[in-house]
C-alpha cells in the first residue's frame, strides 16, 4: 500500500484541498537528487509519477528502496526536524508534489484539527513502517514483500484505504489536469 493512503485515509476534503493549493507541482530529471542523506530538506514530497530510488552510505549507496505513484518522502525530517537518513535519487523523470516545510508547519499551528489529523496519519504510516521492518527482520526470506498484506492491518484501517484510494486517484487526476 502507498504510504500517501495512511495520509490520505486520516484527512478531510478540506486539508487535501489545502495541500492541493499550498503544493508545488515539481519535474525531477532522472539522476536529480531529491533529497541528499545527512543534509536539510525544506519540504514533504508526494510521488505522483515516476520512480524514485533510496540509498544510504551506510550500505555503501546500495538502493534499499525503489518508491513508485503515491510514495511520500522527507516526512522523517519533516517531523523530527533532523537532516534526511538516506538519499533519495529519480531513477527516472518523475512529478512530485513539494509542499514546502515553513508552510505545512505554519497550517499545523494554526488549524489544530488539520494537526491532529496529520499527526494521527504520521503515526499510522510510521507504526506501520516499523511493523513491516521487524517482519522483515524476523523473517528475511520473505523481505522481498514491500508491504504488509491488508488483511493485517486494523480493521478500522483497512475501512480507511478503500476511501483513501479513491482520494489518490481523485488528487492524482487533479494535479494532472493542473489543478
Amino acid at each position: 500500500m502507498e504510504k500517501v493512503l495512511f495520509i490520505l485515509a486520516e484527512l478531510d476534503d478540506d486539508d487535501i484541498d489545502w495541500i492541493l493549493e499550498n503544493g508545488n507541482r515539481e519535474l525531477i530529471s532522472a539522476g536529480t537528487v531529491l533529497i541528499d542523506e545527512g543534509k536539510p530538506i525544506d519540504a514533504v514530497y508526494i510521488l505522483l509519477e515516476g520512480e524514485l530510488s533510496v540509498k544510504t552510505v551506510a550500505t555503501g549507496d546500495r538502493e534499499l528502496a525503489s518508491l513508485l505513484s503515491g510514495e511520500v518522502v522527507g516526512e522523517m525530517s519533516f517531523i523530527d526536524t533532523r537532516p534526511p537518513s538516506a538519499t533519495v535519487i529519480a531513477k527516472q523523470e518523475s512529478i512530485v508534489l513539494s509542499i514546502p516545510r515553513w508552510y505545512l508547519a505554519d497550517k499545523l499551528k494554526q488549524d489544530v484539527g488539520f494537526a491532529s489529523r496529520f499527526y494521527r496519519a504520521m503515526a499510522v504510516f510510521l507504526s506501520h513502517r516499523l511493523r513491516l521492518t521487524v517482519k522483515q527482520l524476523s523473517a528475511p526470506s520473505i523481505g522481498s514483500s514491500k508491504d504488509l498484506p491488508d488483511h493485517e492491518l486494523a480493521q478500522e484501517a483497512q475501512a480507511g484505504v478503500a476511501l483513501a484510494k479513491t482520494r489518490l486517484d481523485w488528487l492524482l487526476r487533479r494535479l494532472k489536469d493542473g489543478c
